[in-house]
């Protein structure tokens, strides 16, 4: 690329009042995940404006994303691929706990380091094109961007053995049922599904909203007793806030709450 040209936008980012859209702008690599594209997610993430409410993450062109660039792969030491993979974690990290909902629209391609991104996301919407598939075993490579932890919770060890071992591929459907989406709609439909179900998060109390993305995957790390204990913490904060005297008073008086 000449000096002089402009760097191409990885992620368009657009907010429509206290909902963001960003979307992955590399459709002529179904949207693989090169290092500056993880590297515009996590800055957003770690200080999103502070209008936005709700994130929606989706991919342009057909597809989610069909994973890590293979083709801007470089060979890395073990220590410098730990770091590699490190980077990815805490930018994951900021998608799951950085204080946003984030509603993730799958359509294509959700694939290896997409679907580890995809598991980041709190609600996963895929379209009847969506196919999900693990295939680092057929390329002689690993999961890295947190695949183990998070798509390992959602299918469980077993099954996570077999998909990466088998490398073979989900159809929308099935995916669904294996818990890698939450909706299923015709193709096409998943952004707007997105739309809608961001509006009706964003409307939530922002608390509540905060305590449901914090503290339910901490909790199911912990044992019986201090998950109980934790429990009891969030609903004290969220229970004595002004949120929950207006969604209370709100209910009673048989209208929408109106939460600031």
């Amino acid at each position: 690329m000449n000096a002089l040209e402009p760097t191409p936008t990885l992620v368009d980012i657009s907010i429509d009042a206290e909902i963001a859209t960003l979307t992955l702008a590399r459709p002529e690599k179904r949207n693989a995940l090169n290092d500056r594209t993880i590297e515009t997610l996590g800055n957003f993430f770690s200080a999103p404006p502070r209008e936005v409410k709700v994130a929606i993450l989706t991919g342009s062109g057909g597809h989610f994303s069909a994973g890590l660039d293979l083709s801007e792969h470089v060979a890395r030491t073990p220590e410098e691929t730990m770091a590699h993979s490190r980077q990815w974690h805490r930018v994951m990290d900021n998608i799951q706990f950085g204080g946003l909902p984030v509603i993730s629209a799958l359509e294509g391609a959700v694939i290896g380091g997409g679907l580890e991104m995809a598991a980041a996301t709190h609600v996963r919407i895929a379209d009847a094109t969506a196919f999900f598939q693990l295939p680092e075993g057929r390329r002689g490579i690993f999961v890295g961007g947190g695949g183990s932890a998070r798509i390992g919770r959602i299918l469980g060890a077993d099954r996570m053995v077999e998909m990466m071992l088998t490398g073979r591929t989900f159809a929308a459907e099935e995916g669904v049922r294996l818990g890698l989406a939450h909706y299923l709609v015709d193709a096409g439909a998943a952004l707007a599904k997105a739309k809608e179900i961001a509006a009706q998060v964003a409307s939530n109390a922002p608390l509540s909203n905060l305590m449901i993305i914090q503290a339910l995957s901490r909790i199911q790390d912990m044992s019986q007793a201090d998950g109980l204990f934790t429990e009891s913490l969030a609903t004290a904060l969220a229970q004595s806030s002004q949120h929950a005297q207006e969604g209370l008073k709100a209910f009673l008086e048989k209208r929408a709450p109106q939460f600031k």
